[in-house]
């Protein structure tokens, strides 16, 4: 086995080596509760196959977790009364594609993305760099 899927906090999650409060699971992803949530109801979607990063992912696998996300988010909004149910997709936490489905109301006064300015020049720089290998 991949010492690395062998070590996935995720795949132990998945294969019940490690206790998680499951919501959903079917034959390619399963839900389960964040441990440290950013509010109440916070809840992880992650592919059953150990794929690190989410670019790594087949279409197929794409296309299917962001079906079921959306299905979670109205879940989510009926279950819990929030406002919007914010996803982020960080993955340096856990080197296993997972997608955070933050429930989120509109005074939750929870921070909002850190932003930053470009320097003169910089934005056309970074775009040039992008646009080169579209």
């Amino acid at each position: 086995m991949n010492p690395v899927k062998q070590n996935c906090i995720f795949c132990k999650i998945i294969n019940k080596e490690i206790p998680s409060e499951k919501i959903y699971e079917d034959d390619m992803v399963f839900s389960f509760m964040d441990i440290k949530p950013v509010s109440n109801g916070h809840i992880l979607l992650i592919p059953k196959e150990h794929i690190p990063w989410m670019q790594d992912s087949s279409d197929e696998i794409i296309e299917y977790i962001f079906k079921k996300a959306k299905n979670l988010m109205q879940t989510l909004k009926k279950s819990l009364n929030c406002d919007f149910v914010q996803l982020s997709i960080v993955g340096e936490e856990v080197p296993h594609f997972h997608i955070h489905l933050i429930p989120r109301y509109f005074d939750d006064n929870l921070p909002r993305w850190v932003t930053k300015n470009y320097t003169e020049g910089e934005m056309k720089e970074y775009a040039e760099k992008i646009k080169t290998n579209i």
